[in-house]
């Protein structure tokens, strides 16, 4: 028997990069432009718009929101005061939009890429191609004062990333190699040592989220499941999320409340015509851990 998931919120058009702060699940709505926010209690809120698709999300020691800001390759700065700045622009490393990010506890941020056109792609040649067959995307490093380089080439379509609890590993999903990747972050950084962490093939990673056991939760954006894998590539325990899912998240008062974003396509011009999106919850047994 399954584990039983309810719906928290509902009228999204799609739902990424949600993290968990200050009571609230804080999540991107892509077409919505919007960054919302969203208590146990349901009370789906718009907390602040631009005027971009925005995606990951983070926040620096001083209390300052980061934000993907996708099609601009760009990374905005939300002060505590609720002023809007460009923190840093990926133009140079990013091929294409920009997806998910997480800030480290020094406040650096590590941002994933498409690589290419992925909408397109999908539209004229299908999943099972575009799987086969890609570019590849370089992952960026956005230090505390804005400053980009380049931490990882050859990365077949970085996405969901988590750090753990030492601050020690980076865990990335890249999608269209269907696993998770691991590496060493240095003092200043910088990522070596990379290596496998889980192939998940046929399941492809989009968000993921690190528990204190150090397993991995995996949205998966071409079946409608969460998945929780760990190290080597087990999967521990599967949840029916009805429609496919992008992204998940632990948070709650405990940790263990699992956030699971789904909709009904990742392809934009459809996602957009309708808010399909829905937020559902679930209560898992090993709380969250790490960043973000």
């Amino acid at each position: 028997m399954g584990r039983t998931t309810r719906l928290l919120a509902e009228g999204i058009y799609f739902g990424e990069g949600p993290r968990w702060h200050d009571g609230r699940l804080w999540f991107s709505d892509f077409y919505a432009h919007a960054v919302k926010s969203v208590s146990l209690a349901g009370d789906l809120r718009t907390e602040f718009e631009i005027d971009d698709q925005p995606s990951g999300l983070g926040w620096m020691p001083d209390g300052s929101m980061l934000v993907v800001s996708m099609k601009k390759r760009q990374v905005l700065k939300r002060s505590p005061d609720g002023s809007i700045s460009r923190h840093a622009d990926l133009s140079q490393i990013a091929d294409f939009h920009c997806n998910d990010m997480v800030v480290d506890a020094h406040g650096r941020a590590y941002v994933g890429n498409f690589g290419f056109d992925l909408d397109a792609a999908l539209t004229s040649r299908g999943t099972e191609a575009v799987i086969a067959e890609h570019p590849t995307a370089r992952l960026a490093l956005i230090e505390p004062n804005g400053a980009v380089r380049m931490v990882s080439d050859d990365m077949h379509f970085p996405n969901g990333t988590v750090i753990t609890p030492d601050g020690a590993t980076l865990i990335i999903g890249e999608t269209l190699a269907g696993r998770l990747t691991a590496f060493d972050i240095g003092a200043e950084g910088d990522l070596s040592d990379r290596r496998v962490w889980a192939s998940t093939w046929p399941r492809v990673p989009d968000g993921i989220a690190l528990d204190a056991e150090g397993r991995v939760w995996l949205a998966n954006p071409i079946a409608p499941e969460c998945v929780l894998f760990a190290e080597g590539g087990e999967v521990v325990e599967v949840i029916d999320t009805g429609q496919p899912c992008y992204a998940c998240m632990l948070g709650g008062e405990d940790g263990r409340t699992l956030f699971m974003l789904t909709a009904k396509t990742s392809i934009g011009h459809e996602a957009a015509q309708a808010p399909t999106g829905k937020l559902l919850v679930a209560e898992v047994d090993a709380p969250r851990a790490g960043w973000p």
